[in-house]
């Protein structure tokens, strides 16, 4: 599929889909005109690579992990480097953070409407 029709059925825009293909995190196949041809298969990918860029984590994180995180566990390299497992360590605790800091904020919200709702209905 071409970029175009990537984007309209991702929601990512054409600009930043050219941004994860320049990053490494998209190998699209090339035509003979030049165009990107991406699979089927790449709509998943890039739904998963904006949901872990929207979580706040790095880019150059996202790369070195992105091959591992649907794969089987063989893929794994026999030795992971220790500095990126340091990284990824701190990287899920600064996301466990934000899920706890979005989950206090979302109860807030609700207990917020709750109380509103109540006062408003006769």
């Amino acid at each position: 599929m071409k970029i175009g029709e990537l984007s309209r059925r991702t929601g990512v825009s054409v600009r930043a889909l050219r941004h994860y293909e320049d990053e490494g995190l998209l190998r699209p196949d090339r035509r003979s005109n030049g165009y990107r041809d991406f699979a089927e298969d790449a709509v998943d990918a890039v739904l998963q690579i904006k949901a872990l860029i929207d979580s706040g984590l790095p880019v150059r994180i996202i790369r070195e992990v992105l091959p591992y995180l649907d794969g089987p566990s063989e893929t794994m390299p026999v030795r992971p480097c220790a500095y990126l497992l340091e990284e990824v360590a701190r990287q899920a605790d600064l996301l466990e953070r934000r899920i706890h800091s979005l989950t206090r904020n979302h109860d807030a919200l609700v207990a917020y409407l709750r109380a509103g709702l109540t006062l408003t209905q006769p």
